[in-house]
């Protein structure tokens, strides 16, 4: 019997795949931390003895090549990509014994990327799942305008070809299990779901159900924002990344914090961001070690600017530079645990701002003020609709942007806190009165604020 063993990635939105038999096992799209990766398998009994990547990924840095080497495996990289280290070039239609009775399939599927390959676990020559990377989605697929934006309109075609040649090969109960897709920036669409399988896939997934052209253009019209950050993460991949390093970061007291501020360095405060409101470092950004921490800091910071880290314990610390290290922020600059006032020094007050919710607001309106509403929700959340009179600007780009934020007390929300709370710590590092709300976006219509539609604009 084969088995498959799902390791996920959540702050990136993204899954890897440990899958074998009794004995040995190929790991599809590992993560960088590949010690995870190595620990499944102990877990399993099973050596890996395959690793394999469906593309040359945009959205974070692959520990593929450092499981290899580790493991001896076979490195499996589509023959289409170009990099810089000996690996197997697979083409479509190779199989990689895994052991006997137990293969896998590569099935050219390009879209997400040009060489985008597919794999097809085959027990006894019988497809049972199909690892579809950033092509098949769950609900949806992998966005095409990553690459080069002259290839776009081409790769939304070939993915609609590629989900297609999926479904016309595979048989209905053959279970899909993509890479993207659980919240990362690299689907087109946010899909998501524990599992599904090709008969599942017929009967929800656009490109199934549309025709290329009305695919294509819905494809493209609903392409979100791109992190920054991803214009690094392909290069890296194809060079070849080094080894994860997770040796602990030096120690930072609150002179050399205050240094590290006054020199114009990031001090990122992973606590809580209730906890960050009531008191802080005055100059420290609040990006909650509990959220998408990788995503936010690496599509916020200028790339390669260094980075100090405050948290409470030294496991979020721990937590934090495991994380950064996935998308390339390999060592931070410095760390510090403890609290505030700690980081802070002695004699030196803490800043802090108020949180709120959307009925504050609206009550804030009524008594006549005017406070500045600034929407930092991303461009495709805000074209839905949003609170009369606000201005938006995307949290990645608030630190960038913040004279173009009007004068006066500025209430800052998002669709639910996080970001807001980003933003607000951005606003208040400039020098600037805010109020984070710190509330669901539904929550507004309830508390009487008037929203604009696209079609009332």
């Amino acid at each position: 019997m084969f088995h498959i063993h799902v390791l996920e990635t959540e702050g990136l939105g993204n899954r890897s795949y440990l899958a074998g038999g009794g004995r040995a096992a190929v790991v599809v799209d590992p993560p960088r931390d590949v010690d995870r990766v190595i620990a499944a398998a102990a877990r399993r009994g099973v050596r890996i003895v395959a690793v394999a990547e469906t593309h040359v990924h945009n959205d974070y840095v692959t520990g593929g090549l450092e499981l290899a080497r580790l493991t001896g495996a076979r490195y499996l990289v589509p023959a289409g990509a170009l990099v810089d280290y000996a690996r197997v070039a697979v083409a479509d239609g190779d199989v990689e014994e895994i052991e006997a009775g137990l293969g896998l399939r590569a099935v050219a599927t390009p879209g997400h990327t040009p060489h985008h390959t597919s794999y097809v676990l085959e027990e006894d020559g019988r497809a049972v799942a199909a690892f579809t990377g950033g092509s098949l989605l769950l609900g949806g697929v992998g966005r095409p305008d990553l690459v080069e934006p002259r290839l776009t309109d081409r790769l939304a075609r070939a993915q609609h070809a590629s989900v297609r040649r999926l479904a016309t090969e595979l048989d209905d109960e053959v279970a899909v299990l993509p890479t993207h897709g659980f919240g990362s920036f690299c689907s087109a669409g946010q899909s998501g779901g524990g599992h599904a399988t090709i008969g599942a896939a017929k009967a929800t997934n656009p490109a199934l159900l549309k025709d290329v052209e009305t695919f294509v253009a819905e494809l493209l019209a609903g392409l979100d924002d791109v992190p920054a950050y991803y214009a690094h993460m392909g290069p890296a991949n194809s060079a070849g990344p080094a080894p994860m390093d997770l040796t602990a970061p030096e120690r930072a007291d609150a002179i050399e914090i205050a240094r590290r501020l006054a020199a114009g360095e990031w001090v990122i405060d992973l606590r809580d961001r209730r906890a960050y409101a009531q008191g802080h470092v005055a100059g420290s950004l609040n990006i909650e070690v509990a959220g998408q921490l990788a995503t936010y800091l690496a599509w916020l910071i200028p790339w390669g600017k260094p980075v100090t880290l405050l948290a409470e314990t030294a496991d979020e610390i721990t937590r934090a530079q495991r994380e950064l290290a996935r998308v390339g922020i390999d060592r931070p600059a410095a760390a510090a645990v403890g609290s505030p006032a700690d980081w802070a020094g002695d004699g030196v007050p803490l800043a802090s701002f108020p949180r709120a919710t959307f009925a504050d607001l609206a009550a804030a309106r009524e008594r006549g003020a005017e406070p500045v509403v600034l929407d930092v929700r991303r461009e495709a959340e805000r074209s839905q609709g949003w609170i009369e009179g606000s201005v938006h600007v995307p949290v990645h780009q608030v630190h960038q942007r913040l004279d173009e934020v009007p004068a006066g007390t500025v209430w800052v929300h998002c669709a639910g806190g996080m970001r807001a709370a980003i933003a607000a710590s951005a606003l208040d590092a400039a020098g600037r009165e805010v109020v984070a709300v710190d509330d669901g976006y539904a929550a507004a219509a309830a508390a009487g604020l008037t929203l604009v539609t696209p079609a009332q604009h």
